[in-house]
């Protein structure tokens, strides 16, 4: 039986767990006591002292670290506390550069808010010496503004505990301190995975994505060039928060009505290319099951996951799909078979991909990803970044109609939506496999086994008799567990689906920031699924091998999966990488 204390907070009294911190019981309480360092399960280490309060010992407390006790009283929001807390806030503007209006956090910045709460205005009470950083901006993917920084050490946590890349760490003592990497190289120059994890957990604007907007504008306004956009399966079950929707919200249709509006000459969806890339995935599943191929196979989709493993894991190389990730695959077909069917000079076409990924902008640039000299995606918006095309554009996102996708490329099934969350393309796969193993129509489409955000699942699965063990991993942390696991031969897996984020594309790098706060109390994860797996229920087909404009494509072009045109143009290779540059 689980031990239980009791505790005053503020005049409530509450009961917890033992063991449990002064910060999650007054949460529990409905009690807010303002963070900036803390994330939950990952960066709890009482750094900040936001959170300080008073329990009756000589010196006020970090309630993040402290523990409750049995008949402990709380006070979290006394006057002195409050002008604690103000000195703090002080004492970091001091050496921060504030520059809010032109800030790509403003009125999304935990800083700003708990400066607005506690009425302390950019009066430089403690002025002095202020360190001076150069932005790091020569990763495709993250750019890094030390001069922004709070040291809150919130993305190297994450970085080291969740991603297990650290990359990135304090350095220096006392004043000079800052966080860096090893020998002041630049992340480009790391083994960073581009996952962009960093900048989704940062509190401020230190840490953002590279902005390709003023390209895609660019490309929309010459006339010579012929620009098709599309978005991926995550983007739309988040853009809605970045207009206020209610967090889990799929806005499909909205979304494919502002991109219209924004411009693009044509809009097709990337739940279309995760339909291609489950054909293709599948039949190169079944070959190597049949003809003893490299087993277990293991998903290309994620280009945080593929850098990951070339990087750190190399020896599993083989093991990898060679299939392109969904939104390559459309980029390709839209320069060979769309530029065909249009009559468009493929040179003259421009593709944009609406991630929610950072490490999509690296995979764009990627020499392996092209054919006939073109890159087959030639830019990558986040969906903050789409967000921000959108605003600026004047357009009232939250009053718009609902609108679709174009023809040709528009069309897609429920398994190409759910690839945005982990398990997702392990789903999508057995859902096709299983009918193309077994001949037999699937009824019940749903394999729940593989749904979850746990960090690694793993189900077994019954193809025709045959029994199939396959496994999910989200988070590259997690993905090393689970190599080891094979590797160790504790199990024989024939599928392992792994995604460098964890709980999937819909909590990726590029997508809406949520504070620290709203974390201890929802998870995204959970919630941002929800909007996909909706979509998939209310789809009219649910497998990828039953989507009309896949048939289309296959007859008239590519043959069959597998075939070489496809293996020409979906396919590709991937090489061992140093953990840093010479």
């Amino acid at each position: 039986m689980e031990n239980k204390i009791n505790l005053t907070i503020d005049g409530v009294q509450v009961q917890v767990p033992q063991g449990t911190t002064v910060l999650e019981a007054a949460r529990q309480a409905g009690i807010r006591i303002p963070t900036l360092c803390f994330l939950k399960d990952i960066n709890e280490i009482g750094a900040c002292r936001m959170c300080v309060v008073d329990s009756g010992a000589r010196s006020l407390q970090a309630a993040c670290v402290l523990p409750a006790s049995d008949g402990m009283v709380v006070k979290t929001n006394t006057p002195e506390i409050r002008e604690f807390r103000r000195n703090i806030l002080k004492l970091t503007l001091s050496t921060h550069e504030k520059k809010c209006l032109s800030c790509i956090r403003s009125q999304n910045c935990e800083l700003q808010k708990l400066c607005r709460e506690l009425g302390v205005d950019d009066e430089e009470e403690y002025a002095g010496i202020k360190n001076e950083y150069l932005v790091d901006d020569l990763s495709p993917s993250i750019v890094r503004d030390n001069n922004k920084c709070i040291l809150c050490r919130r993305c190297v946590s994450v970085c080291e505990k969740i991603q297990h890349v650290g990359v990135i760490g304090p350095v220096n003592r006392g004043f000079k301190t800052a966080i860096e990497s090893p020998w002041e190289m630049k992340l480009s120059e790391m083994s960073c995975i581009n996952c962009g994890q960093c900048i989704v957990n940062c509190p401020v604007g230190a840490l953002y994505e590279k902005d390709e907007t003023k390209d895609v504008w660019n490309m929309i306004r010459d006339p010579e060039l012929h620009v098709v956009v599309q978005p991926a399966p995550a983007v739309r079950a988040a853009l809605g928060e970045e207009f206020g929707f209610e967090m889990g919200t799929s806005v499909t249709g909205k979304m494919a009505t502002a991109m219209h509006r924004l411009g693009f000459d044509k809009v097709f969806d990337t739940d279309f290319g995760a339909d291609l890339t489950i054909m293709e995935e599948a039949n190169e599943l079944v070959e190597r099951i049949t003809n003893g191929g490299v087993l277990p196979m293991m998903t290309s989709c994620s280009p945080g996951w593929i850098k990951y493993c070339e990087t750190y894991h190399p020896d599993f190389l083989p093991n990898l799909s060679s299939c392109k990730s969904p939104h390559e695959m459309v980029g390709a077909i839209v320069k060979s078979y769309y530029a065909e069917k249009a009559g468009i000079d493929p040179k003259k076409i421009r593709v944009v991909s609406v991630m929610p990924c950072t490490a999509k902008k690296f995979e764009a640039r990627r020499p392996e990803l092209g054919h006939d000299g073109m890159a087959d995606v030639d830019a990558v918006l986040t969906t903050r970044e789409l967000a921000r095309m959108i605003k600026e554009a004047g357009i009232d996102f939250a009053n718009l109609p609902d609108g679709d996708f174009d023809s040709l490329m528009g069309e897609s099934t429920g398994a190409g939506v759910i690839f945005g969350a982990t398990g997702g393309v392990m789903e999508a796969a057995l859902r096709t496999a299983y009918e193309t193993i077994t001949g037999e129509k699937l009824t019940d489409v749903e394999f729940k086994a593989v749904r979850g955000v746990e960090g690694i699942k793993e189900a077994e699965i019954d193809i025709g008799g045959n029994k199939v063990l396959v496994a999910v991993a989200s988070g590259t942390g997690n993905a090393t567990k689970l190599l080891e696991r094979v590797k160790a031969g504790e199990k024989q897996y024939a599928f392992i689906e792994i995604m460098a984020c964890p709980g999937g594309c819909v909590n990726g790098g590029g997508q809406p920031i949520v504070s620290a706060q709203k974390k201890m109390t929802c998870d995204i994860r959970v919630e941002r699924a929800k909007a996909l797996y909706g979509e998939d229920r209310a789809k009219a087909l649910r497998k990828s091998h039953e989507n009309e404009e896949i048939k289309q494509l296959y007859n008239e072009y590519l043959t069959k999966p597998g075939s070489h045109k496809a293996h020409e143009l979906l396919h590709t290779h991937y090489n061992a990488r140093k953990l840093y540059a010479d």
